[in-house]
């Protein structure tokens, strides 16, 4: 087996679909990922995940269908093992690799984790070269996205950075930053998950798990929350393989060109429609959508803000297309959380910024710090003496 061909084995397109056939809020969108859903499984001949979905009731069972796949998988399996048994008795170790890998892609093909998972470790064991190892590997994270099993995903990538510290190839290495960059994202970690994202940028090659539009897209949403304005420039905004494919995704297009350039009603409209039509909709971002859009929020109030020691009311909910009352309500509330530095004085109608100063910050980190190293230090002489 070719070491350098990567199978976009378990097919992730369908674990979207299953999501939003399991969402009953998108009910817009279910006839298309029914089709999507029954066609994939259909493809794959994938009855172990038809199994699943059809006991959930997000696609109805047809019985003459899934006796039609078992009966593939059964007759596939079979030349599997013969293959394997042959190898096992005439030929090396590399022969007996390609078939154990080949029985293990299987299981994953057809959506069957529990054997998938005990033949790719087995597969892994007696797989001698390490870039083949290393395939496998992240062939168990895209296991673990597919199910949605989080503790598989940490356990086999980390598993990866360790074989990549061993001597992986510059291609693995870039594809391990955007599997830990999608995990990232997964579990609300939009910094650290964006920054990897930007690093495979120019040289994005995991296909497998994901488009390169949903990857751009993808960077586009994370770092736009967490880059400053001079890198969201430099990074986002004037990158290359971003203007390529931005026109492809007007909606993001239009959250980071107004909140860059601070119309902030044109702004607050796409973050409406960004939620709508791209956050709650996917299996990955769907769980943060509330965070999101409120940090969203407060940047760009933080944005505005800097600029004035003070405003009226009736011109900041102006400049965000909204009503006094609403603009009032939600301030208050950001504020009350210590989210934005700012009052409201609701006898005049006017909102005051009062920022705090970087040298009292300073102070108070260096103190706070403080406080921690003599509470070590305190321990620890209670341990020597």
């Amino acid at each position: 087996m070719a070491e350098d061909i990567v199978l976009p084995i378990p097919n992730l397109n369908l674990s979207q679909h299953y999501f939003t056939l399991s969402t009953s809020s998108l009910s817009r969108l279910h006839e298309t990922a029914r089709k999507g859903l029954l066609e994939g499984i259909k493809a794959e001949q994938m009855a172990p995940y038809y199994r699943i979905v059809t006991s959930t009731s997000a696609l109805p069972l047809d019985q003459t269908l899934l006796d039609s796949m078992e009966k593939a998988n059964k007759e596939e399996l079979e030349k599997l093992d013969e293959r394997l048994s042959e190898a096992e008795k005439i030929e090396g170790e590399t022969e007996i690799s390609d078939a154990l890998r080949a029985r293990a892609n299987y299981f994953t093909r057809i959506g069957d984790k529990d054997r998938a998972l005990e033949a790719q470790k087995l597969a892994l064991e007696k797989t001698p070269g390490l870039g083949s190892r290393i395939d496998i590997v992240l062939t168990l994270v895209r296991i673990g996205f597919f199910f949605g099993d989080d503790q598989l995903i940490t356990l086999n990538l980390t598993k990866a950075e360790e074989l990549i510290e061993e001597g992986g190839d510059w291609d693995r290495r870039n594809r391990l930053k955007v599997y830990q960059g999608l995990h990232l994202l997964s579990i609300r970690q939009f910094k650290p998950g964006g920054e990897l994202f930007i690093d495979a940028l120019s040289t994005f090659t995991a296909t497998e798990l994901l488009s390169y539009n949903d990857f751009v897209a993808l960077t586009v949403v994370a770092n736009t929350l967490t880059l400053n304005r001079p890198d969201l420039k430099k990074k986002i905004i004037s990158a290359p393989e971003v203007i390529g494919v931005l026109p492809e995704l007007p909606i993001l297009a239009d959250l980071t060109k107004n909140l860059y350039e601070c119309h902030y009603d044109k702004f607050f409209l796409a973050l409406a429609t960004v939620e709508q039509t791209y956050l709650r909709p996917s299996r990955l971002l769907s769980p943060h959508t509330r965070y999101y859009v409120r940090e969203m929020r407060i940047l760009a109030y933080t944005q505005l803000l800097e600029s004035y020691r003070s405003l009226t009311l009736e011109s900041l909910a102006a400049a965000f297309g909204v009503s006094v009352e609403f603009v009032d309500s939600e301030l208050s509330r950001f504020i009350a959380s210590g989210r934005l530095h700012c009052t409201i004085d609701k006898v005049h109608g006017i909102v005051e910024t009062n920022r705090p100063s970087v040298k009292n910050a300073q102070y108070e980190t260096v103190i706070r710090q403080g406080d921690i190293l003599l509470n070590a230090v305190q321990r620890l002489s209670k341990v020597l003496y």
